[in-house]
């Protein structure tokens, strides 16, 4: 540590001390110079940052407007959106992150000038103005005359008072030295690392936001190769019907042709002349249709009836006029002059005009032309059948429908758009950046509109919801006199209200009733988990219980044990996400797989072994959960574990140079169970094995399991 000030040096004033106070000065000069230079850098810094955000911004406002453009087309604009609301959101990290770095750095160091630098100039001005009265009257007690007593007496008193008045401000100005040289240090180390705490945060936001996108990515990289490889067969067909008809039609001339799929006998471009007094001629679009001549003056304008029956028309040729190709159609009420390009287009013309007049008097059912076929009549001549099943909801949908989801949370802005998936509550961007911060063991986050969301998860958001976990986390708020943030709160109070509510558990009712503490709390969740009480075991774990704590009054299981006994699925999967070891045993042995098995809750088994679950972990009387569902004849569980443990042994078995991921039937199997006991409970009632069953069968002796609803037929 650098030596500061002696002050019993300073009352002896010596040189040495005056020569160190003289380094003392200049090094707060060339510090005050420091701080200086990086204030206004920080400042240039921020100010860049907000001009690189309020671009990136600008940006993304044309993103969306090109996303609106495109909406036509579902997979572009879907890709758009999901991107661009990631973008905004790291828009919001920077925000946060050149706000944060302005307190970090520019408030901070400006504190630590503000409170010392002007005291002490103005001690250090003090301190010189009384050492130079010091020196004057220093001299004068030197040159009074020892014959003159009294003015002797005189300049001895006032060198003394004007020594202790030195020492006073001498000693004072050192402790200010010394102050400001310990304070800086703590000052600025603290200024610099709130400002990489700031960076490390950005960061960490940044990280897990990609990581929530990249599920979406990769999505989106495979609708990318299959419209690249639609587009290219698209582009081949474009060139060969580009081929082809450029070369049946090489010649220029244009050409008249019934166009298929339309009602048109024959449309083409035809000079039409005026019937005013100029004759003018103007070129129009012309087509035959149900017994009618129509045109179009442009493609801006709709078609015109030029003759509403054909039948009473005639049609010649126009010799006496000094233009070609030319031929007319007179009726009763008037007559129109008509130009070709050519002779054959007017001869085409000629016979389409009179073919359609000649089948209009042949034909006598000729109001076929005008009116539509009936539609036929509906198989079965009664009530239509029903229709295909709706499609699922999406998670945000379904998540806002739980009591108070409409609105986050901490700071009850609406709309919410994110949620914790272990607390079951639903949030807004900027509270969920600071539910991350807090870390994965208080808050796990998700998007509702980014991630995929599994069904018990979803459960989770509905059953609990914000208005139950305010109600226990918040249930102190009046007494402690808590404020809870609004939406347009700053963020910092919105972080104080988070770490108090969620990490110091400020507001939680204390559970003081029952009188025993952290103990009673896991027991009042092992009664919870077993009884399947979502609130209740939330309630526990506010309360300080720990998810994994054994319970010695039974036989040491934890709560996800009691949770698979008591066969509340929600329950499992709410403790597993809140960091329940899916691998304890109880004192006999025996985990909450061994429990699934035993009292056959095949939802149970199939849940806890895609979490890991060790299926050949066994209990004190040697059996594994296969064994235990063997013994029970319980075919549900029995195909779900020889199937997880048939695929892990080809999974071991092929190595590297075997097949990436797992087997697809067992993937099936697996999201057929998970889907039925999510929606469809009563269908999983306990199937067991007969001897002459039609479904499944267990052999003994071969150990051989066939399960026809699947279709699989293995042998372990």
């Amino acid at each position: 540590m650098d030596s500061l000030l002696d002050f019993e040096e300073c009352v002896k004033d010596s040189p040495d001390f005056r020569l160190k106070l003289e380094l003392f000065e200049a090094d707060v000069s060339v510090l005050e110079t420091q701080l200086d230079k990086v204030m206004k850098l920080c400042s240039k810094m921020v100010e860049a940052g907000q001009a690189y955000s309020a671009a990136n911004q600008l940006f993304l406002s044309g993103l969306a407007e090109l996303s609106m453009y495109q909406k036509k087309d579902a997979v572009i604009t879907n890709c758009l959106n999901q991107f661009n609301q990631g973008l905004q959101e790291m828009v919001s990290f920077h925000t946060m992150l050149f706000d944060q770095t302005q307190r970090a750095i520019s408030q901070q160091l400006t504190n630590l000038c503000t409170q010392f630098l002007p005291q002490l100039v103005e001690t250090r001005r003090e301190f010189v103005r009384i050492g130079e009265d010091l020196e004057t009257a220093a001299v004068k007690n030197a040159q009074v005359s020892r014959h003159k007593a009294g003015d002797a007496e005189r300049a001895s008193h006032l060198l003394l008072a004007t020594r202790k008045c030195y020492q006073h401000f001498a000693l004072d100005y050192c402790l200010q030295l010394n102050t400001f040289k310990t304070q800086q240090k703590i000052d600025i180390l603290n200024s610099v690392f709130s400002f990489v705490h700031a960076q490390f945060t950005f960061f960490h936001q940044g990280f897990d936001l990609l990581r929530d996108l990249e599920p979406t990515m990769k999505t989106t990289a495979a609708q990318l190769s299959q419209l690249s490889t639609e587009c290219a067969a698209k582009r081949k067909d474009l060139e060969n019907s580009h081929l082809l008809v450029q070369q049946r039609d090489a010649s220029g001339e244009p050409t008249v042709s019934p166009c298929p799929g339309s009602d048109d006998i024959i449309q083409g471009y035809l000079f039409k002349r005026s019937r005013r007094k100029t004759k003018t001629w103007k070129r129009c679009w012309f087509s035959i249709r149900d017994n009618q001549l129509i045109y179009r003056k442009s493609h801006k304008e709709q078609n015109v009836v030029l003759f509403e029956d054909l039948r009473l028309c005639a049609v010649k040729s126009l010799e006496n006029v000094d233009r070609r190709f030319c031929f007319e159609l007179l009726s009763v009420q008037k007559c129109c002059a008509l130009q070709a390009d050519s002779d054959q287009l007017k001869q085409a013309w000629l016979s389409a005009l009179q073919g359609s007049i000649d089948l209009a008097y042949r034909e006598r059912a000729d109001t076929q032309l005008t009116q539509p076929k009936e539609l036929p009549p509906l198989l079965g001549g009664g009530d239509s059948s029903p229709g295909p099943p709706a499609k699922r909801q999406a998670a945000l949908g379904v998540a806002l429908r739980g009591p108070g989801n409409h609105r986050c949370c901490d700071c009850g802005e609406e709309e919410p758009r994110w949620a914790s998936i272990n607390l079951g509550v639903t949030m807004c961007i900027e509270c969920s950046g600071i539910h991350r911060s807090l870390g994965v063991h208080l808050s796990k986050v998700r998007s509702l509109t980014l991630d995929s969301w599994e069904a018990e998860q979803l459960k989770l958001l509905c059953v609990l919801g914000n208005d139950v976990i305010n109600q226990i986390y918040e249930a102190k708020c009046s007494e402690e006199g808590g404020v809870k943030p609004r939406p347009d709160s700053p963020r910092a109070e919105k972080e104080s209200w988070i770490k108090e509510k969620y990490v110091e558990k400020r507001f939680v009712q204390n559970s003081s009733s029952d009188g025993g503490g952290k103990d009673s709390a896991a027991l009042r969740l092992y009664r919870a988990a077993l009884a399947g009480d979502l609130v209740a075991m939330a309630a526990a774990l506010a309360h300080g219980a720990e998810v994994n704590g054994s319970i010695g009054e039974e036989e040491g299981r934890t709560a996800l044990i009691g949770a698979a006994v008591g066969g509340s699925l929600s329950a499992c999967e709410f403790l597993l996400l809140n960091g329940a070891n899916v691998n304890h045993r109880d004192l006999r042995g025996r985990g909450a797989l061994h429990a699934a098995a035993t009292a056959g809750h095949t939802g149970q088994v199939c849940l806890l072994l895609k979490r890991g679950a060790n299926q050949y972990a066994a209990d004190e009387r040697g059996q594994d959960p296969l064994a235990i569902a063997v013994e029970t004849a319980n075919a549900d569980i029995v195909t779900l574990l020889r199937m997880a443990r048939m695929n892990e042994e080809m999974r071991d078995s092929e190595g590297v140079f075997g097949a990436v991921g797992d087997d697809e039937t067992f993937q099936d199997i697996f999201r057929d169970f998970s889907d039925m006991a999510s929606h469809d409970p009563e269908r999983l009632s306990r199937r067991q094995f007969g001897r002459g069953g039609d479904e499944e069968e267990e052999e003994e002796g071969g150990g051989r399991m066939t399960n026809s609803r699947h279709g699989v037929e293995k042998t372990s």
